[in-house]
């Protein structure tokens, strides 16, 4: 079974004092699950590592993360395939990517979601897995990105925290730059299985996840059925 759980921002990055997205990732493994963090949309930012091991030595897991500034492993893919849930950071998306390439770690990633590694993460971390995904670089305007594509359609994170973003998104579909596809608020995640949409589930009330489309020249938003993660 092939999983995703894209989160639009939240986790133990965005949510320190609210653990239920993070809780949701892990508890989909029947087991104490491994989990390896995977910060290098950062720049491996040491304070970024260091809130990971805060957060998920509390949670019933082992946590590791995996360095490409500083890597400690000889082969990473082996280490990759060793475990339960990969978790990716948020930060900028296009260098991620093109790192990722350099080191091998796109094609390392494909091999551990189709051995059924959780694939997870928040922001680049979440649109990273879509064949399209609409980044912010600094001081710029928002465009299209072209990802992985291990899911169909285009990718929005942070749709209610940043207020660019919806705009950007509707317009960019509108215009035909970009695929339709999935909006997702902070504290809110899409959870796929197989490629297909299993569940949104958030941890806040109000927030929520969307399919974005255009038709006949407008922009139609709908609302996916999103489940609160009460504590």
């Amino acid at each position: 079974m092939r999983q995703i759980i894209a989160m639009g921002g939240g986790g133990f990055s965005m949510e320190p004092e609210n653990p239920l997205l993070d809780k949701y990732i892990i508890s989909q493994v029947e087991k104490v699950p491994k989990v390896c963090f995977i910060p290098t949309a950062s720049g491996d930012q040491a304070n970024y590592i260091e809130r990971f091991y805060e957060a998920f030595r509390l949670l019933p897991c082992q946590p590791s993360h995996l360095s490409l500034f500083e890597p400690e492993f000889d082969d990473l893919e082996s280490f990759l395939l060793d475990q339960d849930v990969i978790y990716v950071g948020g930060g900028n998306t296009r260098n991620m990517l093109l790192l990722w390439k350099e080191w091998g770690l796109d094609r390392a990633l494909k091999k551990a979601y189709e051995k059924g590694i959780i694939l997870a993460g928040l922001s680049a971390g979440a649109i990273c897995w879509f064949e399209e995904g609409l980044t912010d670089p600094l001081n710029a305007p928002l465009y299209k990105l072209d990802c992985l594509g291990f899911l169909k359609g285009s990718n929005c994170p942070h749709y209610d925290g940043e207020n660019k973003r919806k705009p950007s998104y509707h317009q960019s579909i509108l215009e035909g730059k970009m695929k339709e596809g999935y909006a997702i608020d902070d504290g809110a995640a899409l959870h796929f299985v197989n490629e297909t949409l299993s569940a949104s589930v958030s941890s806040r009330p109000r927030a929520k996840s969307y399919f974005v489309k255009c038709v006949n020249g407008e922009i139609i938003e709908n609302e996916v059925q999103t489940i609160y993660l009460k504590s």
